[in-house]
C-alpha cells in the first residue's frame, strides 16, 4: 500500500499499541491488589458485589413478572365482577322461584280437594252402563291396615318418614250402592271403573238379587278410592273467555 505525506517536514506518528489500554488496567488492578493487604476484606467486598448483582437480577426478574401478570390480574378481576353479578342474579331468581313454589304449595293445600267429588261424579257417570242406576254414593272410612309384627328400634330416618306419612292426607275412599237388571252390566261397570285414571282399588263388596216392584234385580255395593290422575289426563280451561 502506497502512502503519501501531504505535509512534508512532519513525520508520521506510529499507531499506538492496541493492548496498551488493557495492560494499563491490569497494572492498575495489580497496584490495587498490592495496596490491599487483607484478603478477608477482598472476599467480603467480592461477596457484597455478588449479593448486589443477585439482588439486581432478582429485582429485574420480579419487575418483568409483575408486568407480565398485571394483564392477567385485570382479566381475573373483570371475570370476578362478571361472575359475581351472575351469581347475584341467580340467587335473586332462586328466591323468586322459592317464593312462587311456596305460594303454589299453599294454593294446592287449600284447593287440593275442591274438585275431588266433581271428578268422581264425572268418572262414575261415564262408567255407568245402560239399565244400571245408583242408589247411594258417599264417603266411607278406609279399611284398617292389617296388624304387623313389631319392628326393631327405628332410626331417625324411619321416624322422619313415619312423621311425613302421618301428615299426609288420608285417601278418599267412597262406596257406591246401585241396582241393575243385567248382571253383565254390573261386571262392565266394574271394568270401566277400573279403567278410570281417577279411581283405584275398585273392590266389589256385595252383589245379591232383590225384588223391587215385583221385579228381580241385582243390588250391588262397590268400594273404591280416589287418586289424582296423571297430567296427561288433565284438561284445563279458563274461567272466563272473551266473546267477540
Amino acid at each position: 500500500m502506497i502512502t503519501v505525506n501531504l505535509r512534508p517536514g512532519q513525520r508520521r506518528k506510529r499507531s499506538g499499541n492496541p493492548l496498551k489500554g488493557v495492560l494499563d488496567r491490569l497494572s492498575v488492578l495489580r497496584e490495587l491488589g498490592s495496596k490491599v493487604k487483607d484478603p478477608l476484606l477482598m472476599g467480603a467486598v467480592g461477596a457484597w458485589v455478588v449479593v448486589l448483582a443477585a439482588l439486581g437480577l432478582i429485582y429485574l426478574n420480579n419487575v418483568r413478572q409483575l408486568y407480565t401478570l398485571e394483564p392477567r390480574l385485570e382479566q381475573a378481576r373483570s371475570e370476578h365482577r362478571r361472575f359475581k353479578a351472575f351469581i347475584a342474579d341467580k340467587r335473586r331468581q332462586e328466591k323468586i322461584r322459592d317464593s312462587l313454589l311456596a305460594q303454589i304449595t299453599v294454593i294446592r293445600n287449600v284447593d287440593g280437594d275442591r274438585y275431588t267429588w266433581p271428578h268422581l261424579l264425572d268418572e262414575i257417570t261415564k262408567a255407568l252402563p245402560a239399565y244400571t242406576w245408583l242408589v247411594d254414593l258417599g264417603y266411607t272410612a278406609p279399611a284398617a291396615p292389617p296388624p304387623t309384627a313389631p319392628k326393631p328400634l327405628a332410626t331417625a330416618a324411619d321416624s322422619a318418614a313415619a312423621d311425613s306419612a302421618r301428615l299426609a292426607r288420608p285417601p278418599v275412599v267412597f262406596q257406591i250402592n246401585g241396582r241393575t237388571i243385567d248382571i253383565q252390566a254390573y261386571t262392565r261397570f266394574l271394568r270401566q271403573l277400573e279403567a278410570s285414571p281417577w279411581i283405584v282399588d275398585v273392590t266389589p263388596v256385595s252383589a245379591q238379587t232383590v225384588v223391587e216392584k215385583e221385579r228381580a234385580i241385582t243390588a250391588f255395593t262397590i268400594r273404591a278410592s280416589y287418586t289424582r290422575a296423571d297430567s296427561a289426563y288433565i284438561r284445563t280451561a279458563p274461567f272466563s273467555q272473551s266473546v267477540r
